[in-house]
Protein backbone atom coordinates (compact mmCIF):
# COMPACT_ATOMS: atom_id res chain seq x y z
CA UNK A 1 0.00 0.00 0.00
CA UNK A 2 1.37 3.40 -0.99
CA UNK A 3 1.65 6.39 1.32
CA UNK A 4 -1.23 8.06 -0.55
CA UNK A 5 -3.41 4.97 -0.23
CA UNK A 6 -2.64 4.67 3.47
CA UNK A 7 -3.71 8.28 4.01
CA UNK A 8 -6.91 7.67 2.05
CA UNK A 9 -7.79 4.69 4.21
CA UNK A 10 -7.64 6.86 7.33
CA UNK A 11 -10.43 9.23 6.22
CA UNK A 12 -13.28 8.86 8.75
CA UNK A 13 -16.93 8.27 8.02
CA UNK A 14 -19.52 9.58 7.43
CA UNK A 15 -18.15 11.96 4.78
CA UNK A 16 -15.98 9.46 2.94
CA UNK A 17 -16.74 6.74 0.45
CA UNK A 18 -15.24 3.37 -0.31
CA UNK A 19 -14.15 1.43 -3.36
CA UNK A 20 -17.06 -0.56 -4.79
CA UNK A 21 -16.40 -2.83 -7.74
CA UNK A 22 -19.99 -2.67 -9.04
CA UNK A 23 -19.91 1.10 -9.55
CA UNK A 24 -18.67 2.80 -12.69
CA UNK A 25 -14.88 2.87 -12.95
CA UNK A 26 -12.58 5.38 -14.62
CA UNK A 27 -10.54 4.45 -17.66
CA UNK A 28 -12.97 1.70 -18.65
CA UNK A 29 -14.67 1.71 -22.02
CA UNK A 30 -15.20 4.89 -23.99
CA UNK A 31 -17.46 7.91 -23.52
CA UNK A 32 -19.79 9.32 -26.11
CA UNK A 33 -17.58 11.86 -27.91
CA UNK A 34 -19.37 14.51 -29.96
CA UNK A 35 -17.27 16.88 -32.10
CA UNK A 36 -19.08 20.04 -33.19
CA UNK A 37 -18.05 22.88 -35.49
CA UNK A 38 -17.24 25.63 -33.02
CA UNK A 39 -17.69 26.82 -29.42
CA UNK A 40 -21.16 28.22 -30.13
CA UNK A 41 -22.35 24.85 -31.37
CA UNK A 42 -20.81 23.13 -28.33
CA UNK A 43 -22.53 25.55 -25.95
CA UNK A 44 -25.90 25.03 -27.64
CA UNK A 45 -25.59 21.26 -27.47
CA UNK A 46 -24.45 21.40 -23.84
CA UNK A 47 -27.35 23.65 -22.82
CA UNK A 48 -29.82 21.33 -24.54
CA UNK A 49 -28.34 18.25 -22.84
CA UNK A 50 -28.35 19.95 -19.43
CA UNK A 51 -31.98 20.96 -19.87
CA UNK A 52 -32.98 17.39 -20.75
CA UNK A 53 -31.16 16.01 -17.70
CA UNK A 54 -32.69 18.55 -15.31
CA UNK A 55 -36.20 18.05 -16.66
CA UNK A 56 -35.85 14.27 -16.39
CA UNK A 57 -34.58 14.46 -12.80
CA UNK A 58 -37.45 16.69 -11.69
CA UNK A 59 -39.96 14.38 -13.34
CA UNK A 60 -38.33 11.32 -11.77
CA UNK A 61 -37.84 12.44 -8.17
CA UNK A 62 -39.20 15.96 -7.77
CA UNK A 63 -35.86 17.81 -7.81
CA UNK A 64 -32.64 18.02 -9.79
CA UNK A 65 -29.16 18.35 -8.29
CA UNK A 66 -26.87 19.92 -10.87
CA UNK A 67 -23.15 20.22 -10.11
CA UNK A 68 -21.55 22.86 -12.30
CA UNK A 69 -18.05 24.04 -13.09
CA UNK A 70 -16.12 27.31 -13.14
CA UNK A 71 -13.97 29.30 -15.51
CA UNK A 72 -15.31 30.62 -18.79
CA UNK A 73 -16.75 27.32 -20.05
CA UNK A 74 -20.22 27.59 -18.49
CA UNK A 75 -20.86 31.26 -19.31
CA UNK A 76 -22.30 30.82 -22.84
CA UNK A 77 -24.17 27.75 -21.59
CA UNK A 78 -25.75 29.76 -18.78
CA UNK A 79 -26.82 32.43 -21.26
CA UNK A 80 -28.70 29.85 -23.29
CA UNK A 81 -30.29 28.27 -20.21
CA UNK A 82 -31.42 31.71 -19.02
CA UNK A 83 -33.31 32.48 -22.23
CA UNK A 84 -36.30 31.01 -23.99
CA UNK A 85 -37.00 28.31 -24.90
CA UNK A 86 -34.83 26.47 -22.33
CA UNK A 87 -35.57 28.89 -19.49
CA UNK A 88 -39.28 28.12 -19.79
CA UNK A 89 -38.92 24.35 -20.07
CA UNK A 90 -37.10 23.80 -16.78
CA UNK A 91 -38.83 23.83 -13.38
CA UNK A 92 -36.16 26.03 -11.78
CA UNK A 93 -37.68 26.08 -8.27
CA UNK A 94 -36.95 22.35 -8.15
CA UNK A 95 -33.35 22.69 -9.37
CA UNK A 96 -30.41 22.84 -6.93
CA UNK A 97 -27.03 24.11 -8.13
CA UNK A 98 -23.80 22.79 -6.61
CA UNK A 99 -20.14 23.40 -7.45
CA UNK A 100 -17.52 20.81 -8.29
CA UNK A 101 -14.78 23.07 -7.02
CA UNK A 102 -14.03 26.68 -6.25
CA UNK A 103 -11.24 29.06 -5.36
CA UNK A 104 -10.89 30.29 -1.77
CA UNK A 105 -12.15 33.79 -2.55
CA UNK A 106 -15.35 35.70 -1.65
CA UNK A 107 -18.48 34.91 -3.61
CA UNK A 108 -18.38 38.20 -5.53
CA UNK A 109 -14.70 37.86 -6.46
CA UNK A 110 -13.96 37.61 -10.22
CA UNK A 111 -12.20 34.26 -9.65
CA UNK A 112 -15.13 32.71 -7.79
CA UNK A 113 -16.94 29.94 -9.65
CA UNK A 114 -20.20 31.28 -8.22
CA UNK A 115 -19.87 34.67 -9.93
CA UNK A 116 -20.97 33.44 -13.41
CA UNK A 117 -24.03 31.78 -11.82
CA UNK A 118 -24.98 35.01 -10.06
CA UNK A 119 -24.21 37.31 -12.99
CA UNK A 120 -25.31 35.22 -15.97
CA UNK A 121 -27.61 32.36 -14.99
CA UNK A 122 -29.49 34.49 -12.44
CA UNK A 123 -29.14 37.68 -14.48
CA UNK A 124 -27.63 39.64 -11.63
CA UNK A 125 -24.91 41.27 -13.72
CA UNK A 126 -25.35 43.03 -17.04
CA UNK A 127 -27.56 40.20 -18.30
CA UNK A 128 -31.11 41.17 -19.23
CA UNK A 129 -32.72 37.92 -18.09
CA UNK A 130 -32.15 35.17 -15.59
CA UNK A 131 -33.77 32.03 -14.30
CA UNK A 132 -36.16 31.94 -11.31
CA UNK A 133 -33.80 29.91 -9.15
CA UNK A 134 -34.44 30.41 -5.40
CA UNK A 135 -31.42 31.64 -3.45
CA UNK A 136 -31.73 28.65 -1.10
CA UNK A 137 -31.24 26.33 -4.06
CA UNK A 138 -27.71 27.57 -4.73
CA UNK A 139 -25.09 25.71 -2.72
CA UNK A 140 -21.72 27.48 -2.81
CA UNK A 141 -18.73 26.57 -0.70
CA UNK A 142 -18.99 28.71 2.45
CA UNK A 143 -15.94 30.82 1.67
CA UNK A 144 -17.40 34.10 2.89
CA UNK A 145 -18.14 32.53 6.27
CA UNK A 146 -14.72 30.89 6.38
CA UNK A 147 -12.96 34.19 5.75
CA UNK A 148 -15.09 36.01 8.34
CA UNK A 149 -14.29 33.33 10.95
CA UNK A 150 -10.61 33.11 9.93
CA UNK A 151 -10.97 29.52 8.75
CA UNK A 152 -9.10 27.88 5.88
CA UNK A 153 -10.08 26.06 2.70
CA UNK A 154 -9.93 22.63 4.38
CA UNK A 155 -12.55 23.75 6.90
CA UNK A 156 -14.61 25.09 4.01
CA UNK A 157 -14.40 21.75 2.19
CA UNK A 158 -15.52 19.89 5.32
CA UNK A 159 -18.61 22.09 5.69
CA UNK A 160 -19.52 21.34 2.09
CA UNK A 161 -19.45 17.62 2.80
CA UNK A 162 -21.90 18.19 5.65
CA UNK A 163 -24.23 20.10 3.34
CA UNK A 164 -24.00 17.37 0.71
CA UNK A 165 -24.86 14.72 3.30
CA UNK A 166 -27.97 16.66 4.31
CA UNK A 167 -29.26 17.09 0.75
CA UNK A 168 -28.04 14.40 -1.65
CA UNK A 169 -28.93 10.73 -2.07
CA UNK A 170 -26.16 8.21 -1.47
CA UNK A 171 -25.01 5.48 -3.82
CA UNK A 172 -23.44 2.17 -2.93
CA UNK A 173 -20.12 2.76 -1.23
CA UNK A 174 -21.38 5.86 0.64
CA UNK A 175 -20.90 8.26 -2.27
CA UNK A 176 -23.28 11.22 -2.79
CA UNK A 177 -24.89 11.38 -6.22
CA UNK A 178 -25.76 14.32 -8.45
CA UNK A 179 -28.17 14.10 -11.37
CA UNK A 180 -25.59 15.76 -13.60
CA UNK A 181 -22.02 16.97 -13.21
CA UNK A 182 -20.64 19.50 -15.70
CA UNK A 183 -16.85 19.75 -15.93
CA UNK A 184 -14.29 21.40 -18.17
CA UNK A 185 -10.76 20.36 -19.05
CA UNK A 186 -7.58 22.06 -17.88
CA UNK A 187 -4.71 22.56 -20.30
CA UNK A 188 -2.68 20.29 -18.00
CA UNK A 189 -5.40 17.63 -18.03
CA UNK A 190 -6.83 18.51 -14.62
CA UNK A 191 -10.49 18.13 -13.75
CA UNK A 192 -12.32 19.89 -10.92
CA UNK A 193 -9.35 21.15 -8.85
CA UNK A 194 -7.56 17.81 -9.08
CA UNK A 195 -4.23 18.46 -10.75
CA UNK A 196 -1.75 15.89 -12.07
CA UNK A 197 -0.63 13.57 -9.24
CA UNK A 198 -2.71 15.54 -6.72
CA UNK A 199 -3.27 13.85 -3.32
CA UNK A 200 -6.99 14.36 -4.04
CA UNK A 201 -6.72 11.54 -6.59
CA UNK A 202 -5.96 9.08 -3.79
CA UNK A 203 -8.45 10.34 -1.22
CA UNK A 204 -11.77 8.80 -0.24
CA UNK A 205 -13.08 12.02 1.34
CA UNK A 206 -16.05 13.56 -0.46
CA UNK A 207 -14.46 17.02 -0.38
CA UNK A 208 -10.84 18.12 -0.17
CA UNK A 209 -8.94 21.34 0.47
CA UNK A 210 -6.36 21.90 -2.27
CA UNK A 211 -3.23 24.09 -1.91
CA UNK A 212 -2.76 26.90 -4.40
CA UNK A 213 -1.28 25.40 -7.59
CA UNK A 214 2.07 26.84 -8.63
CA UNK A 215 2.09 25.56 -12.22
CA UNK A 216 -1.22 27.02 -13.40
CA UNK A 217 -3.27 30.08 -12.54
CA UNK A 218 -5.01 31.46 -10.71
CA UNK A 219 -2.61 30.69 -7.86
CA UNK A 220 -5.26 30.44 -5.16
CA UNK A 221 -6.13 27.78 -2.57
CA UNK A 222 -9.14 25.75 -3.61
CA UNK A 223 -11.77 23.28 -2.50
CA UNK A 224 -12.79 20.36 -4.68
CA UNK A 225 -15.13 17.43 -4.79
CA UNK A 226 -13.47 14.05 -4.91
CA UNK A 227 -12.96 13.04 -8.57
CA UNK A 228 -14.44 9.63 -7.69
CA UNK A 229 -17.82 11.37 -7.73
CA UNK A 230 -17.37 11.60 -11.49
CA UNK A 231 -17.74 7.84 -11.53
CA UNK A 232 -21.10 7.96 -9.74
CA UNK A 233 -23.12 10.38 -11.88
CA UNK A 234 -24.04 11.41 -15.38
CA UNK A 235 -21.01 13.45 -16.44
CA UNK A 236 -20.92 16.08 -19.17
CA UNK A 237 -17.43 17.23 -20.22
CA UNK A 238 -17.36 20.43 -22.26
CA UNK A 239 -14.34 22.13 -23.78
CA UNK A 240 -13.24 23.90 -26.91
CA UNK A 241 -10.34 25.69 -28.55
CA UNK A 242 -6.91 24.82 -29.91
CA UNK A 243 -5.42 25.41 -26.46
CA UNK A 244 -7.03 22.18 -25.25
CA UNK A 245 -5.99 20.05 -28.24
CA UNK A 246 -2.71 18.73 -26.80
CA UNK A 247 -4.31 17.69 -23.51
CA UNK A 248 -7.16 15.92 -25.30
CA UNK A 249 -4.69 14.12 -27.53
CA UNK A 250 -3.14 12.60 -24.41
CA UNK A 251 -6.46 11.96 -22.67
CA UNK A 252 -7.76 9.97 -25.65
CA UNK A 253 -4.40 8.41 -26.50
CA UNK A 254 -3.19 4.86 -25.95
CA UNK A 255 -1.88 5.45 -22.42
CA UNK A 256 -4.46 5.55 -19.65
CA UNK A 257 -3.01 7.28 -16.61
CA UNK A 258 -5.51 9.12 -14.45
CA UNK A 259 -2.72 10.41 -12.24
CA UNK A 260 -0.98 12.22 -15.09
CA UNK A 261 -4.22 13.21 -16.81
CA UNK A 262 -6.90 13.38 -14.09
CA UNK A 263 -9.69 14.19 -16.55
CA UNK A 264 -9.22 10.67 -17.93
CA UNK A 265 -11.53 9.64 -15.09
CA UNK A 266 -14.28 10.83 -17.41
CA UNK A 267 -12.98 8.71 -20.27
CA UNK A 268 -15.42 5.96 -19.46
CA UNK A 269 -18.64 4.40 -20.64
CA UNK A 270 -21.61 6.54 -19.64
CA UNK A 271 -19.85 9.91 -19.83
CA UNK A 272 -20.51 12.46 -22.57
CA UNK A 273 -17.87 14.72 -24.11
CA UNK A 274 -18.81 17.77 -26.20
CA UNK A 275 -15.86 19.47 -27.92
CA UNK A 276 -15.22 21.57 -30.99
CA UNK A 277 -13.14 20.78 -34.03
CA UNK A 278 -10.18 22.88 -32.87
CA UNK A 279 -9.93 20.89 -29.62
CA UNK A 280 -10.26 17.56 -31.43
CA UNK A 281 -7.32 17.84 -33.84
CA UNK A 282 -4.96 15.61 -31.84
CA UNK A 283 -7.48 12.91 -30.85
CA UNK A 284 -6.58 9.72 -32.73
CA UNK A 285 -9.19 8.62 -35.25
CA UNK A 286 -11.53 11.56 -34.71
CA UNK A 287 -13.57 12.47 -37.75
CA UNK A 288 -13.83 16.18 -38.44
Amino acid sequence: MTEHETDAAKVPEPFAGSDVASLAAPNRGEPELVVLADPDAVAREAADRIAVALIAAVERRGRADFCTTGGTTPIPIYRLLARSPLRDRIAWPQVHVWFGDDRFVPRDHPESNVTPVDDVLLGGGAEEVGVPLPAANIHPFQVDRAIAEMRDNTWCAARYAEEMAANLPLAEGNWPVFDLILVGVGTDGHVLSCFPDSPALYSLAWTIGVPAPSHIGPHLPRMTLNPRLLERALVLVVTWGAGKAEALGHVFGEVRDGRRWPVQRTRRAGALWLIDEAAAVDIPGTRR
